[in-house]
């Protein structure tokens, strides 16, 4: 398959490395609603995985906890993880509750408006939290266009090709 030659089907899993694995499993599962799963016994090392959204996430202990780097600027241009959110009003409201520092920022493309707000994990990891379904999904080199939430999280439309058949 030329536009999958890994046959590639999801996303599985993102792995970060914590200072605590038992605060960030905290932050995982009480801000963002993940669920603690059961991970492998032959592991010989500290973490812990979760589930959500279709997705994992791998918590690693760090060896060297009080080492370990801690971005505390929220800059929407650094690395993040996004997730999309039906009312991007009770995120913003949740956050203020839970005292969790956030920035807001909006795209705008098209007379659309997309929101955003971004924070960090327990280790300075940034998440964000946006409406981002509201943009369609257009392949640069083609002509289907979907909605983020609408896009088949499998397989990316491909082009449509006869198919010849040898005799």
């Amino acid at each position: 398959m030329k536009n999958n030659p890994l046959q590639l089907k999801s996303l599985n899993h993102i792995s970060f490395v914590c200072k605590s694995a038992e605060e960030s499993i905290n932050f995982y599962q009480n801000v963002l609603g993940f669920v603690p799963i059961r991970r492998p016994g032959s592991f010989d090392f500290d973490g812990a995985w979760l589930f959500g959204f279709g997705i994992g996430i791998h918590l690693l202990q760090s060896e060297d906890p009080e080492n370990m780097p801690k971005k505390t600027e929220i800059d929407p241009n650094h690395t993040h993880i996004s997730f999309q959110s039906e009312s991007m009003e009770a995120v913003e409201k949740k956050l203020k509750e839970m005292e969790i520092d956030y920035v807001r920022d909006r795209v705008e493309e098209g007379g659309m408006q997309v929101e955003q707000l971004f924070f960090h994990d327990p280790d300075g990891f940034m998440i964000e939290i946006c409406n981002c379904d509201i943009l369609p999904v257009i392949p640069l080199a083609g002509e289907v266009a979907r909605a983020c939430s609408r896009v088949n999280s499998l397989q990316m439309p491909q082009p449509r090709v006869k198919q010849v058949l040898q005799q």
